[in-house]
């Protein structure tokens, strides 16, 4: 097909796009790639099977109608729609294990977590399905919807008044991801959350939750919008420079490390000359130290990961060296509590 024939019917040129072998492709060769160009369907891949179980988890809950899933550039639920965007590298394992490398991390890429957070998303469709936030009870439990999103906000990691669903204490976040998290809990399959939270104050969220789906139950959706946000299809970025934004959004700028705080966790090489170094400790052992770190703090791995690299350069420039066999311990808790004052002021250390 030539240029003039391209320009006449272009319907017939998407058509004629092969599909690309994405599995035969380099890292470099698909970062090259724009998104719209990889031509991914939920169909076919395991996704799939994920969407049908969820599926079923809402019939089995009363819920009558079902959330639309697309492929889209991130997890999010958009505002006064009943979709669910789904990112769009869940749908290839060549994908996720590009998202593995440069994000260090694959958002949703085991099943039980995905489903939570599509339990999690089906919180937001259903306040925004039957307008649940304008209602003064939900208020009431919940909070005002209104309150300003943040990207920092002081977790209470043993308060009884939320539920505890995804990493990082989400739910105490905004009064919209409280109910979303409530939600999810409720939906879970054969959790016994009147266990597991008695006692709590949480408890009378979800069965605040439980009272108003049994009203809800068979009702149609008072607002039942279908938009695609972001939808993958149609998202011209090549993968280079959708990465080069989603590093960019979780790098920080990080403060000088204070050598009094090092030289508690470590000592000089004059002092022990034969213990391992702290640097060469920190490379050995930095992937478990991050995983456990994330999972507590909730903060990406990505981030911690250039705040782990920037200790471990400046333990090699200060040649510090271990002091004790328990150091992999002192640090993990000295990255956790950087990141959890991150998290309550936005600052990874107080000036």
């Amino acid at each position: 097909m030539n240029e003039a024939q391209e320009r006449q019917n272009p319907a017939a040129t998407r058509l004629s796009v092969p599909v690309p072998d994405l599995a035969g492709m380099s890292d470099d060769e698909l970062l090259r790639m724009r998104i719209c160009d990889l031509k991914l369907k939920i169909a076919g891949s395991e996704l799939e099977s994920r969407i049908e179980k969820f599926s079923a988890e809402l019939a089995a809950k009363g819920i009558s109608f079902k959330p639309l899933c697309y492929l889209g550039d991130e997890w999010f639920c958009p505002d006064g729609c009943a979709t669910i965007a789904i990112p769009f590298y869940l749908a290839h394992p060549r994908l996720k294990k590009l998202e593995d490398k440069m994000m260090m991390e694959v958002e949703g890429g085991t099943e039980s977590w995905c489903m939570r957070l599509l339990r999690h998303e089906m919180g937001h469709v259903l306040n925004h399905a039957y307008l649940l936030e304008k209602d003064k009870r939900w208020q009431k439990m919940f909070g005002p919807p209104s309150l300003e999103y943040s990207e920092s906000f002081r977790a209470r990691p043993y308060s009884r008044r939320f539920v505890r669903h995804l990493d990082g204490y989400y739910a105490q976040s905004h009064p919209e991801e409280d109910f979303a998290e409530t939600v999810a809990i409720w939906l879970t399959p054969e959790l016994d959350w009147k266990q597991q939270y008695k006692g709590w104050t949480a408890l009378k969220k979800i069965e605040f939750v439980e009272e108003l789906m049994s009203k809800l139950a068979g009702q149609p959706p008072l607002v039942m919008s279908k938009t695609k946000m972001g939808e993958a299809a149609r998202l011209r970025s090549r993968l280079e420079a959708y990465y080069k934004r989603r590093r960019r959004l979780y790098a920080q700028e990080f403060p000088d490390f204070f050598d009094a705080d090092l030289q508690k966790l470590f000592v000089p090489a004059a002092a022990a000359p034969d213990n391992e170094r702290a640097a060469s400790f920190l490379r050995r052992s930095g992937k478990l130290i991050l995983n456990a770190v994330s999972a507590w703090t909730g903060e990406p791995k990505f981030t911690l990961s250039r705040l782990l690299r920037a200790l471990t350069d400046r333990c090699a420039e200060l040649d510090l060296r271990l002091r004790a066999q328990s150091a992999g311990v002192e640090i993990a808790a000295y990255l956790a509590t950087l990141a959890s004052h991150y998290r309550s002021t936005g600052k990874f250390k107080g000036a």
